[in-house]
């Protein structure tokens, strides 16, 4: 059985923005933060605006995408709660990552684009090796599966909708190792949501893109082995827990210029409200020396935005691309911690396509995203520091039509 999301979804460092979600899922959305919303016309368009599908140049289109993702180590320096007095100053362990992802939209059918995408929307990973971060947070692992769907149908010439189902599949592994306790989680869930999408071209230069994807609430089941009160009681049974991927709001605005210089802004709000508390349930009951490990743990997290903005130069028989993002996180200082070090984030991007001829083209993007050191004073943890969380991005991508 695949290994656990129960707490990692909810408490581990994020791969790429504010939370777990992963916004850059193709080359594309790489080389351009994820700013091509309004203006996408290649096969991420079935994700990222599957209702540009309908103006799409009546042929099919396959991406096949390899996304690395390495995550530096998080330095951590203060003192801890639960020891007093006693300085830190430890880190995390580096990791290191190959995403791939697939995107395809058909020719016309009957008057309808059809789209399908094969992506991660979110995870993450981390580990430490010392104490007193082992405690909490020895290792959180999240994978996740995204298979969407979607069909585009134009309503006039310069007006486009689409819709989508979202089917994913989570599974991860939480592991913590304290003096006189332990735990040691696994399981996995597949559940379901869905997208829409508007895509309105007022005029051949301006394009204006509007799409949601609805919050999916991961219904994880697997199992736990836990023992307390000195290692002396243990339970090995049954284990659920519920925690979302939160609703996605995009609205962008796209303008070509004569030089074929296409520049896109995109407004993001991220519906983080639904994540209040992490809650565990057990089937058999705990013992009450265990009875911790299911007292609900406020989260707290809050709505946030983040700004995108793209740029795209056509050439002849390339295309160049450059991006920057500004995301904040959903974390608030009262329940950060080890298990989730995030903070507020800038990002910069850049990348290129080379048409090798009229059904072939290859690229190559990469992304750094920059994490704002993160000072903390809270129920854990007490004049601390979260230092040099930053994430490097490079994706490859092969583009084919028929």
């Amino acid at each position: 059985m695949k290994k656990l999301l129960l707490i990692s979804l909810a408490a581990g460092s994020a791969l790429m923005a504010g939370g777990y979600k992963i916004p850059e899922t193709s080359l594309n959305a790489v080389a351009l933060s994820a700013a091509n919303v309004a203006h996408s016309n290649g096969a991420d368009a079935a994700y990222y605006n599957p209702a540009n599908m309908a103006f799409m140049k009546n042929e099919s289109v396959l991406e096949a995408d390899l996304m690395y993702i390495g995550l530096g180590e998080i330095n951590y320096q203060g003192t801890y709660i639960a020891t007093g007095a006693t300085q830190y100053d430890i880190n995390s362990k580096k990791e290191n990552f190959l995403v791939p992802s697939l995107h395809y939209v058909s020719q016309n059918i009957s008057g309808a684009r059809f789209g399908l995408s094969i992506v991660s929307p979110a995870g993450l990973s981390k580990r430490w090796e010392t104490a007193p971060a082992v405690w909490s947070a020895e290792e959180f692992t999240l994978q996740t599966i995204e298979v969407n769907p979607t069909v585009a149908l134009p309503i006039s010439d310069k007006l486009a909708v689409s819709a989508g189902l979202r089917l994913v599949h989570s599974s991860g592994i939480v592991r913590n190792t304290a003096p006189t306790s332990s735990r040691d989680m696994e399981g996995d869930s597949i559940d379901f949501g869905y997208n829409l999408a508007l895509s309105y071209k007022p005029t051949k230069e301006l394009e204006i893109g509007l799409t949601y994807r609805s919050n999916v609430d991961l219904t994880i089941e697997g199992t736990a082995k836990l023992s307390g009160g000195s290692g002396a009681v243990t339970y090995d049974g049954g284990a659920t827990v519920g925690i979302p991927i939160p609703a996605l709001l995009n609205m962008a605005i796209a303008y070509t210029l004569p030089t074929n210089t296409t520049i896109e802004l995109v407004y993001e709000r991220n519906y983080w409200h639904t994540y209040n508390e992490l809650d565990f349930n057990y089937e058999p009951s705990l013992h009450p020396a265990l009875a911790g490990f299911g007292t609900p743990i406020t989260k707290n997290w809050k709505d946030v935005n983040a700004f995108r903005l793209g740029i795209t130069q056509e050439l002849d028989s390339c295309t160049l691309m450059g991006g920057v993002v500004v995301d904040n996180s959903p974390v608030p200082d009262s329940s950060l911690g080890y298990e989730l070090p995030d903070s507020d984030s800038v990002s910069v991007s850049f990348g290129g396509r080379y048409q090798m001829n009229e059904k072939v083209n290859l690229g190559l993007a990469a992304l750094y995203s920059m994490r704002e050191d993160k000072s903390i004073t809270n129920a854990s943890l007490t004049n601390g520091e979260f230092k040099d969380s930053n994430v490097l991005i490079i994706s490859a991508g092969l583009e084919y039509k028929f």
